[in-house]
Order: structure tokens, then C-alpha cells, then sequence
């Protein structure tokens, strides 16, 4: 199997609901594991990002909304074997159960710092004793387990916000990724099916519940059909109705990339478009799915897995206008020129959480890629001297990812703190 095969392998994962407020309860959930006895307090640290993608999530399985929720949650229903999907099957006694821990003020969350590393720090207190579980870097990287003054676990783990080593997927260039995508054995990316499957499922689910907004306005833009003649419109419904979905915490899954369902809806859903559309052949179609996972996966080793830019729109996007591209038999060049348009276009969007202000920021996204990759096919695009495109693809996608870290790290301040101010009007 092939280096890059496996790293999309591995970063692929089902994720329900938001992804932050899924790593909380799944690290409630793992301390709730190593303790018993009635909860008499649940603890949070969280990083800034964490701490704003959960702010106003919907949570699946609750009505409720927010960090302390679905700590709450991953306490009294969460099963921790599950990961990001341990609250599938909450029921509305363990919601109950959950609301009542939430507004005795038995749970308490707090920011830890401002940073784009994900840290997440989950005590729970019995009448018996304590848990503490420490998760870093990734959403399920669990890398500290106490029961009570017993560590059960402890991985070694660098306090330096720089990789040791350069991620692997730096040491290929634009050119090689799309080689990868063209030849890479078909048989290999077989497993992304499961992604087009598993997004357009949620897709529906936003489609059919009563909850949502932008999903039926979206549906109705494009003549009441989930499948139009017109790409960009069916692009749009496709991808944004699966964000809606994702973002409201109904209770379907997402297949996740980079840790962000989000990220993965963007990264393909606007391509299963394209192809239902045009006729383009599956294996086209998986071949620009893996160009846009790479892409993808390049810009946010640069910019962090939680950041003050929105990702979804800017790496997802990115990635997904390169797939389109190659669906389209363009050139790395004309990708070149795409992220060129793209990097001078909507970096700077902005992460205030995850919210139903995603599905606003999906619009953008997919509006920007189609028009980014319309003009790059004409030859019309932003030159390298301006702005922050380099002088390669390469170095443009690296700046992207500069612009959110360290970039944008006062932006995050400024968010978080907009964020806690509002803290009492949330239900509003």
C-alpha cells in the first residue's frame, strides 16, 4: 500500500455530531470508566479551540447544546469503546439525566489557553474517588490516565508546538500528489466509498428533519431536486445540508478528515456532486477525493487541527477545488492557479465555533471553489506576486496554514473572549 494510501486511511474516521463536543464526552466517558459511585463533579480544561467549537454545538441525542452538555452526556451515557461516535444511542433518560448534572452546576469547564493544539483535560469526581484523562493533538489520543493518585497511563508527549519532524505529507509536492491521484492503484482507495456513503446519509438526514433551514432553502434553489443539472446549486445542497445536519447533533454520523466532520463533508460531497451530475466514472471520482484529502490534509499541518480560520472552507476547500480540477482533467498548473484564486479570495474566514454559521461558511466555500476553478480553466487567475501566494503551490499552501498559526492567534483571543461574554444570553 502506498505511504499516502495509508495516511488518508488512517485520518478517515466516523465522527457524530461536531467533533469537539464528541472528543469531550469521549474523554468524559473514558474517566467515567476508571471511577464509580454517584458523579459529584465533572471538570473541563479545554483549549480556545475546543473550548469555541463546542460552545453552541448540537449535541446528539440531547436537545441541548455546548461543552458542559456533552460532557455531561459522555458521563451518564457515553460509551468510551465507541470514540467519536460514543454517544450513538444516548437515550432521553441519560439526556435527563445529563440536564439535571448540567444545571446543578456540577459541571465545570474553563479554557486552558489559547493555542490551535487540541488539548482537553476530563476529571470526574465520584463519591468514591476521582478519574483524570488528558487527550492531546488528536481528538482520541488519549495520553493520560489516573485513578485517583494511580497513572494508569502516560505517553511521552512534546511541549513544543512544532512537529519533531516534518509531516509526510510535506515531503511531497502538488505535482506528486496529483501523480498519486492519477496512478495510484484503483483498488486502494476502494475504502473512500465509504465516505461518499456515510456523508450522503447525513446529507438526507438534514434533508428530512424539521430542524434544519438551510437545507430545505437549499433543496428548493436547486428545483426541489437532490440531483439538478445545475453542478455548483447540487454541490451546494449536498454539502450543506450534511453541515447543517452535522452541526444541529442529529443523530448520523459524518466521515471525518483532519479531525473535522466538516472537513470531510467539504472534501467530498461537493465532488459526489460533480459526479452524479456530469457522469464522470467512480474511478474518477475516488481518484479526486484522495487529491482532496491530500490538500486538504497539506494545509492543516501548517494552520493546526483548531484554529481561528475556518478550515472547512479554506483546507476542505482548497482540497475539494484541486479534486475538482483533476475531475475536470486540469493540469497542475491550473490547480496551481486555483489555490492561487482561493488563497487570494476567502483566506481569513474566520472559526467562531461550530455552529449553524457553518453551513453559511460551506456556502461560501463551495461558491468560491467552483468560480476559483471556472477561472483557472480560462487562464484567469491571481499571480504569485500578489498577496500571500508563493512562489509554488507549496509555499501558497504553506502561507495559508501561517495565516491561522500563528497568525490569527490574536483573532482567536478576541473570539473566545466575544464568545465568554455571551455566555448567559446562549439560550437565547
Amino acid at each position: 500500500m502506498h505511504e499516502l494510501t495509508q495516511l488518508i486511511q488512517e485520518d478517515m474516521r466516523p465522527a457524530l455530531g461536531v467533533t469537539e463536543p464528541g472528543a469531550i464526552a469521549f474523554a468524559v466517558s473514558t474517566a467515567r470508566a476508571h471511577t464509580s459511585g454517584e458523579i459529584q463533579k465533572i471538570r473541563l480544561r479545554l483549549n480556545s479551540g475546543l473550548y469555541k467549537n463546542a460552545f453552541t454545538c448540537g449535541i446528539p441525542g440531547s436537545e441541548r447544546m455546548g461543552a458542559a452538555h456533552a460532557a455531561a452526556l459522555g458521563a451518564v451515557g457515553g460509551d468510551s469503546s465507541r470514540g467519536l461516535e460514543c454517544l450513538d444511542g444516548v437515550t432521553s433518560e441519560q439526556a435527563r439525566q445529563a440536564a439535571v448534572l448540567v444545571d446543578a452546576g456540577k459541571v465545570e469547564v474553563e479554557m486552558s489557553e489559547i493555542t490551535s493544539r487540541i488539548y482537553i483535560e476530563a476529571v470526574v469526581v465520584t463519591e468514591t474517588g476521582e478519574a483524570c484523562v488528558v487527550i492531546r493533538d488528536s481528538h482520541t489520543n488519549i495520553v493520560f490516565v489516573r485513578e485517583n493518585e494511580n497513572v494508569v497511563l502516560e505517553k511521552p508527549c512534546s511541549l513544543s508546538e512544532e512537529p519533531e519532524n516534518a509531516p509526510l505529507i510535506h515531503r511531497y509536492t502538488l505535482a506528486r500528489l496529483h501523480d498519486y491521484a492519477l496512478h495510484v492503484p484503483l483498488k486502494e482507495l476502494d475504502f473512500i466509498r465509504q465516505a461518499f456513503e456515510m456523508n450522503m446519509a447525513l446529507c438526507q438526514a438534514g434533508l428530512d428533519s424539521p430542524k434544519t433551514s438551510f437545507a430545505p432553502y437549499l433543496l428548493q434553489a436547486n428545483g426541489g431536486q437532490l440531483i439538478s443539472s445545475d453542478e455548483q446549486k447540487t454541490a451546494s445542497l449536498l454539502c450543506n445540508a450534511a453541515i447543517e445536519a452535522r452541526v444541529l447533533g442529529l443523530s448520523a454520523p459524518a466521515m471525518s478528515i483532519t479531525g473535522s466532520g466538516a472537513h470531510g463533508i467539504i472534501a467530498t460531497l461537493p465532488l459526489y456532486a460533480a459526479y452524479q451530475v456530469n457522469g464522470y466514472s467512480e474511478e474518477a471520482l475516488l481518484r479526486a477525493a484522495a487529491l482532496s484529502y491530500l490538500v486538504c490534509m497539506y494545509i492543516k499541518e501548517y494552520s493546526g487541527k483548531l484554529s481561528a480560520f475556518c478550515g472547512c472552507a479554506i483546507a476542505a476547500g482548497a482540497g475539494m477545488a484541486c479534486g475538482l480540477t483533476l475531475l475536470r482533467g486540469g493540469s497542475v498548473q491550473v490547480m496551481t492557479h486555483t489555490l492561487n484564486n482561493l488563497a487570494s479570495g476567502i483566506t481569513g474566514m474566520i472559526c467562531d465555533g461550530g455552529s449553524q454559521g457553518c453551513a453559511m461558511k460551506g456556502v461560501i466555500a463551495v461558491d468560491a471553489a467552483w468560480r476559483a476553478v471556472d477561472m483557472a480553466m480560462e487562464n484567469v487567475y491571481i499571480h504569485s506576486i500578489h498577496g500571500i501566494n508563493g512562489s509554488s503551490p507549496e509555499q501558497t499552501m504553506r502561507n495559508l496554514g501561517r495565516i491561522a498559526s500563528p497568525g490569527m492567534i490574536a483573532t482567536e483571543k478576541t473570539i473566545v473572549e466575544i464568545l465568554a461574554a455571551k455566555e448567559h444570553t446562549k439560550g437565547d
